[in-house]
């Protein structure tokens, strides 16, 4: 029986990190890779290569998968996307047909995670600010008022694939832990070891708050100066999600007011800040250039779960992350 045709598309440099070659000898097992490292532009110009594909493996640079672009795939059978979301290159037109859509949002969630533990475990010593204050005072000296990471309080505001490796990975600390999430059962929360809490609680009482809420239309500015106000003494807010999910003119302006408190963020709306944001200037504010999710190798985590799912797909097994529509509406 012939092996189904693959081709990979995606952004030169990314093809290469979420398939390196160890990744593709597996693909090769099941699948007739005809084509790889192929731009959207390169692959949409070849018209019985996109007339012969059945699996399409993707990542960043995905092309958009719209009713005309569709209409030159009659064999498609399968999307598989090694990266996290997929709302950029879906359209309606491909609901509209029987494709398997597969996607990496659990194997990306991996490095968020741990990146997230590392930084509120950081927070916790105020290690941000030992370091601004070290290299701009030239001072060696121990602040004080730090939380530390003995039965203090982190509060974790969203309970999706992240939030949840996240609360996992913090059983193996002396922390309390309270986790906001409105569609999840309270005895899911306290199964984790941690104690459901309202927004307003996870703000008054936490000395560390990771955010972690998908950017949907109802979450945009989610965080705002009622919330950023009642944030405990010497806490920090940290961001590894989407930055419009907190209104930044408040964060500004609270952070202001209250130098005793920190923000750790990832992420910004826009990226990059504009040259003279605030995110640059101010003391208790501490920014990387969105580099918590994969990175260089650690992106083909992302490939191999995408072409296990592959494989799943050509031998008739169940696929363990299938993206629907309806599930789609509540994913970033």
């Amino acid at each position: 029986m012939p092996k189904p045709v693959a081709v990979i598309v995606g952004h030169h440099g990314a093809t290469e990190r979420v398939y390196p070659p160890a990744i593709r000898a597996r693909l090769a097992e099941f699948a007739d890779i005809r084509a790889a490292d192929l731009e959207d532009e390169e692959f949409a110009r070849q018209p019985e290569l996109l007339a012969s594909t059945e699996l399409l493996m993707g990542t960043w640079g995905m092309p958009v998968l719209d009713a005309e672009f569709l209409a030159r795939m009659p064999r498609l059978r399968g999307v598989f996307y090694g990266a996290g979301s997929v709302k950029g290159f879906t359209r309606d037109a491909f609901w509209e047909r029987p494709l398997v859509l597969s996607a990496a949002p659990a194997a990306n969630a991996v490095p968020v995670a741990e990146f997230t533990v590392a930084a509120i475990i950081l927070s916790l010593k105020k290690v941000w600010q030992h370091l601004f204050d070290a290299k701009t005072h030239r001072r060696w000296e121990r602040l004080k008022d730090l939380p530390g990471n003995y039965h203090t309080t982190v509060g974790l505001v969203s309970l999706g694939l992240i939030g949840r490796l996240v609360a996992e990975r913090l059983r193996a600390f002396d922390h309390r832990v309270l986790i906001y999430d409105p569609f999840v059962p309270e005895s899911t929360i306290r199964a984790l070891g941690a104690e459901p809490a309202t927004l307003a609680e996870i703000f008054a009482q936490s000395d560390a708050i990771s955010l972690h809420t998908p950017w949907l239309p109802e979450t945009v500015g989610i965080i705002h100066a009622g919330l950023l106000e009642t944030m405990k003494p010497h806490a920090t807010l940290l961001n590894t999600a989407r930055g419009a999910i907190i209104n930044e003119d408040d964060l500004f302006s609270v952070l202001k007011k209250r130098p005793d408190l920190a923000a750790f963020v990832d992420v910004t709306y826009p990226e990059p800040p504009a040259a003279d944001s605030p995110f640059y200037t101010y003391p208790n504010i501490f920014i990387t250039p969105h580099i918590a999710g994969s990175m260089d190798d650690e992106c083909g985590r992302m490939g191999e779960l995408v072409v296990e799912e592959a494989r799943r797909s050509v031998m008739g097994e169940t696929l363990q992350h299938a993206i629907s529509r309806e599930q789609l509406a509540r994913m970033a």
